[in-house]
């Protein structure tokens, strides 16, 4: 059965850091992009970060450049999303995704975790 399970989440102040996971099981994460999708509340979801599978191309969201990196584990079957220099709105919930090719759309991925809670605050 396939899952994805992200960690990592939790409270903040501005300025600070995490690094979320996302861990793969039921499939070889390898073989797929994998996307950071966020969703605040009463916002659409969005594409914060994708990392392609066989040439490792990297997109960001432009809110996010230069603070946010993505980064995959092959051997762990497991993706990151270190996030430095967090601000209030990035306050959201964090999903990854899988699909075939990195897109801006989420009905483009095929399988989904569960989700992350990341709140920036003092």
């Amino acid at each position: 059965q396939v899952h994805l399970v992200e960690s990592g989440g939790g409270l903040v102040q501005p300025g600070g850091s995490l690094r979320l996971s996302c861990a793969a099981s039921g499939f070889i994460l390898e073989y797929y992009a994998i996307g950071w999708f966020r969703q605040a509340p009463g916002n659409e979801r969005e594409a914060v970060s994708c990392i392609s599978s066989s040439d490792y191309r990297i997109y960001y969201l432009d809110s996010v450049k230069g603070r946010f990196t993505i980064s995959r584990d092959n051997a762990k079957n497991t993706i990151y999303l270190q996030m430095n220099s967090l601000r209030y709105e990035d306050t959201a919930v964090y999903y990854c995704a899988a699909a075939r090719d990195c897109s801006y759309y989420y009905s483009e991925y095929d399988y989904w975790g569960q989700g992350t809670q990341v709140t920036v605050s003092s």
